[in-house]
């Protein structure tokens, strides 16, 4: 008699990703934190896109700060859509933010405004008290 086959079915189904999405404005939005670079291409409405980051990109530990995994990060990001025009907004104090805006001007888009959106507080959170030794 012969053993029935268990058939292996994956719990996860893995979301097939578009080729291209056509639109015709967009706004990238890079958020470049001290140990990652995210870039998020969406369209007018807020409704993600496209979204690409280091660590997506194959990119570990401290290399995933680095300008070059930015660069990369951005152009993953926006290779998946066509579009003529992007607003940029950018937020916080990485050092992959000006290598993101680099590679989203070279890729042929032409973008209306680019804004610095960095949360900064107005004198924000009381600071813990002094430390006594």
């Amino acid at each position: 008699m012969a053993k029935a086959r268990l058939k292996l079915v994956s719990r996860r189904t893995r979301r097939l990703r578009k080729s291209t999405r056509r639109i015709p404005k967009g706004v990238i939005h890079v958020q470049a934190g001290f140990n990652n670079t995210i870039v998020t291409v969406t369209d007018v409405r807020g409704q993600v896109v496209s979204s690409s980051s280091a660590g997506n990109c194959g990119f570990r530990g401290t290399r995933k700060a680095s300008p070059f995994a930015a660069e990369t990060t951005a152009v993953t990001a926006i290779r998946t859509v066509v579009m003529q025009r992007a607003e940029v907004l950018i937020k916080g104090p990485g050092l992959g933010r000006d290598a993101a805006l680099r590679a989203i001007s070279k890729s042929g888009i032409r973008l209306t405004f680019v804004r610095d959106v960095t949360p900064l507080p107005h004198n924000g959170c009381r600071p813990p008290k002094k430390r006594r030794v």
